[in-house]
């Protein structure tokens, strides 16, 4: 069995290998998941994900979510490992640093989405949130949209907005900080969201035509980061259906409401890797893209590491 440390999940992958590697596994038999979550999601918090991809690998993450630690700023809210087995005979081939993993699989699993889903002549993308994950959204975004030309970021706290744009600015991306959410809505053509909002933050009504909108952050029925107009003008699609109607604000909220029917979620990773379903139809369609994650993505992306690391491991 190996270990494998975040610097080694770094050397070796890249956005365009595991977005394509992400691609070809929902083009397979549906993986089966399975998570288990002690402790509340206001405080401490110890959770398994589970993920079985029947006959070739098994694999489980564990990690734990402790958000009184950005207040220290010592370590960061969440830490993590997966355990990756050997699908036929259940051997343990690794266990992986997982916090670098999340953040791959995270910002690929979006990739994915705008990949079948937006415009392939987007030039503006908004990023809501400046916490950890949004530079590897812009990262995973302007790999599958190469002709995005600047970035906009908006947070609750502008010098950390401002903090964001200028670490963009380092790596050559033309960004910058900005004040005026609903403004910068209307402007953008990729709008990427990754907050722990309990209230809508992106309004429908300020959409453009042709907006793609890639929701990251709400992962409970009470965290939601857009509104219901947002999704009543939208054509909407989710990573894996079963994830996206398990307890996900930004899908069941507006189906409470009544602002849609969940016959309106139009299909999932699965239908768009495999043509089963349409996604974008019209350069003026908003499509809406619902991140929830799962553990079949770490499982993806561990054995892309896997992969990757080839004959070092052996």
């Amino acid at each position: 069995m190996h270990i494998v440390d975040d610097s080694e999940v770094n050397r070796v992958l890249s956005f365009p290998i595991l977005i394509e590697a992400i691609e070809a596994a929902h083009r397979r038999p549906k993986i089966a998941v399975h998570d288990g979550y002690l402790g509340d999601d206001k405080g401490q918090q110890l959770v398994t994900r589970s993920a079985v991809d029947a006959g070739r690998f098994m694999m489980t993450k564990l990690y734990t979510s402790f958000p009184g630690n950005l207040a220290h700023g010592k370590l960061p809210a969440v830490q993590a490992v997966c355990v990756l087995f050997d699908g036929n005979d259940g051997r343990p081939l690794a266990v992986m640093d997982a916090a670098e993993i999340t953040h791959w699989k995270t910002a690929a699993d979006s990739a994915l989405g705008a990949k079948h889903l937006a415009r392939p002549d987007a030039e503006t993308l908004l990023v809501v949130g400046a916490g950890e994950m949004a530079r590897w959204l812009v990262r995973g975004h302007r790999t599958v949209r190469p002709s995005l030309k600047r970035v906009r970021v908006w947070n609750r706290t502008v010098e950390r907005a401002q903090e964001l744009a200028t670490l963009l600015e380092a790596d050559g991306i033309a960004a910058e900080a900005v004040s005026d959410l609903d403004a910068a809505t209307g402007k953008a053509d990729i709008i990427t969201t990754c907050t722990r909002s309990r209230e809508p933050l992106v309004k429908g009504a300020n959409l453009k035509p042709g907006t793609h909108l890639d929701l990251v952050g709400g992962f409970t029925p009470d965290t939601r980061e857009s509104d219901d107009e947002a999704a009543r003008r939208s054509r909407i699609f989710v990573d894996r259906r079963e994830s996206a109607f398990d307890g996900v604000g930004d899908i069941l909220q507006p189906i409470a409401s009544g602002a849609i029917k969940e016959s309106d979620v139009l299909g999932d990773h699965y239908d768009l890797a495999s043509g089963a379903v349409t996604g974008r139809q019209s350069a003026d369609d908003i499509t809406f893209f619902k991140n929830a994650g799962g553990g079949h993505l770490d499982l993806m992306t561990c054995e892309t590491v896997f992969a990757q690391l080839g004959k070092e491991l052996k």
